[in-house]
């Protein structure tokens, strides 16, 4: 239920055509000014990632999931209101700050919580129903979008998508949390000598860097994680994308942010199949070697119909992004089974900063190719890292890094 309320916010698919279109008073930005943003929203997450992480393994994790879509709520009241260049990077500053108290939390709270009543092995299958949901939410929020848009216009848009974090922080509150994290620094705490707060900050941080350093598997399949995440910053830019379909092959104007919103149910429904695809996986003997065949059909799915500028290409995309995001919630099961439970929201925050330097060269380059390439082209020669990391792990050897291997 709280996936799909984060997710069910029809301000989504628009709020990159809202910066952008020059009928609304304060936006009209250009293609290099939008990408300085999510630049901006990279660069605030990677500085938020880690202390919220390392805060996820001290305090009870529910709570960072209540307050954190009151932070992003907070920053799109900015953006429907108060629409500037500077209420849109505070917006950005507020939904990274948000994000970054989700992210780790959730996945810790999960996996703890699966382990604490004897089912760890069913955290793949889960994480793949809360992804279907999310892009469940991102389906309802994308077709709601459509009739607000022609009710209300972004105002209206706006105004729901405050309201789904309302609604995403309540359905938070509700969430099971069998295992909490365990102050092992309380005594320590109790003891001025010994630091107070700061040691226990210390021992979950030695906990996460000390698994990281003995356990080569775990660092191989971070990586590779972080390898993967190169679709979330895509993800930002799909709606431009679809606009480039919609407007070149059907109508502009008015017309043009229904057509976008069209287009991006049928991204959705792909990122829905990933998710449920991910649910029904055994995670128990799989190895990173499986997912390169289905990484290569991705890659050049996302090209083809990317390249091809049509609007029917956007079902080759939404095949591509459903790949993706099976991949990701695959990569991600392989590391939650080999994460120290004292340090799980950390490092997976660590991962955070990885996929937020990533996120950010992807802006870069974006921003810098913006300049000869129309989003169309773009996105086909974004489809080669997914190439390449397919080959990379067709040739490398798989290595012990399944689920079972991890509880040797």
């Amino acid at each position: 239920m709280a996936a799909l309320a984060e997710d069910a916010n029809p301000l989504y698919p628009l709020y990159a055509v809202i910066f952008a279109d020059p009928t609304v008073p304060g936006a009209g930005l250009s293609a290099a000014s939008i990408s300085s943003l999510f630049i901006l929203w990279s660069a605030c997450s990677f500085l938020f990632e880690i202390p919220t992480g390392i805060l996820a393994d001290r305090v009870p994790r529910r709570a960072l999931l209540v307050t954190g879509p009151l932070c992003s709520g907070a920053g799109f009241a900015l953006w429907t209101w108060w629409p500037s260049f500077g209420a849109f990077a505070a917006g950005f500053v507020l939904w990274a700050a948000g994000t970054a108290l989700r992210s780790g939390s959730l996945q810790a709270l999960l996996y703890d919580t699966l382990a604490a009543r004897g089912q760890a092995l069913q955290y793949a299958a889960l994480a793949g129903r809360v992804r279907a949901m999310g892009a469940t939410g991102v389906l309802l929020g994308t077709a709601a979008a459509i009739p607000l848009t022609a009710w209300g216009g972004y105002a209206a848009v706006g105004a729901a998508g405050v309201a789904s974090c309302i609604v995403c922080s309540v359905a938070s509150a509700m969430l099971p949390e069998d295992a909490p994290p365990r102050r092992e620094a309380d005594h320590d705490e109790a003891d001025p000598e010994c630091g107070g707060t700061a040691a226990g900050w210390r021992i979950v941080v030695g906990e996460a860097f000390a698994g990281l350093r003995g356990d080569r598997l775990l660092r191989r399949v971070v990586v590779l994680l972080i390898a993967l995440t190169w679709v979330a910053a895509l993800d930002e830019y799909l709606p431009l994308l679809a606009d480039a379909m919609w407007s070149d092959a059907m109508w502009s104007g008015s017309a043009a942010a229904t057509g976008v919103s069209m287009l991006m149910v049928v991204v959705a429904v792909g990122d829905i199949a990933g998710g449920h695809a991910a649910s029904r996986t055994d995670v128990t003997d799989f190895r990173p070697r499986r997912l390169a065949p289905w990484l290569l059909a991705g890659a050049i799915a996302l090209g083809l119909g990317a390249i091809s500028g049509h609007p029917v290409g956007i079902i080759l995309v939404a095949f591509a992004f459903g790949v993706f995001g099976w991949a990701l919630v695959m990569a991600d099961a392989m590391m939650q089974h080999r994460i120290p439970t004292g340090a799980r929201a950390t490092i997976t925050s660590v991962v955070g900063v990885g996929e937020e330097t990533v996120a950010i060269a992807a802006f870069g380059a974006w921003a810098a190719g913006s300049v000869w390439l129309a989003p169309t082209t773009s996105f086909a020669v974004a489809a080669v890292p997914y190439a390449v990391l397919a080959v990379v792990l067709m040739v490398s050897s798989s290595g012990a890094t399944t689920a079972r291997a991890s509880g040797r």
